[in-house]
């Protein structure tokens, strides 16, 4: 039998007073979804807090057990604050428990990005969507952002890699 996957739930804003944002529940539901589709996959939460509060990892955790998800499969980054960092911590994740393919969580304008960061490290990576579609404003306006931050991400990224190999 083979290892399990890593899923992994990308995070995203949470509010001023410390509840989730909408893009947040919209990913923890895609990693509710896929876990419940991989029932011995463990679930990476990955979010720090950029201001006090609690931390995206945090809330992540807490919505999943409130479903039902056991608290033996959730491994928390609270360190991540951007999406580098995130895969970052995922690729670390992969590398300790050989899991075979990760199952990133997110919004549909942010896994091609998430994709091509964790293709750099040699991390395949199956995207899932959910059911819950991102809104349209909300998609464009960050799919426009992603334009942006894609080459940035990946010139930083391959920055990164040569620093380690040299």
């Amino acid at each position: 039998m083979s290892a399990a996957p890593l899923i992994v739930i990308f995070g995203a804003v949470v509010r001023p007073d410390g509840s989730p944002s909408a893009a947040l529940l919209r990913r923890i539901g895609h990693g509710l979804e896929a876990a419940r589709e991989h029932p011995d996959a463990p679930i990476l939460c990955s979010g720090g807090a950029p201001r006090p509060g609690p931390t995206e990892a945090s809330i992540m955790a807490r919505v999943l057990l409130a479903a039902g998800i056991a608290p033996d499969r959730l491994v928390l980054d609270e360190a991540s604050l951007t999406t580098l960092d995130n895969v970052a911590a995922t690729v670390a994740r992969v590398e300790v428990g050989g899991h075979p393919y990760v199952v990133a969580c997110s919004d549909a304008y942010h896994l091609p990005r998430i994709w091509l960061l964790l293709a750099l490290h040699g991390v395949e990576c199956r995207s899932w969507r959910g059911r819950e579609p991102t809104p349209l404003g909300h998609g464009i306006a960050m799919g426009l952002r992603e334009v942006l931050a894609i080459p940035h991400n990946l010139a930083r990224a391959m920055a990164r890699r040569r620093r380690r190999t040299s």
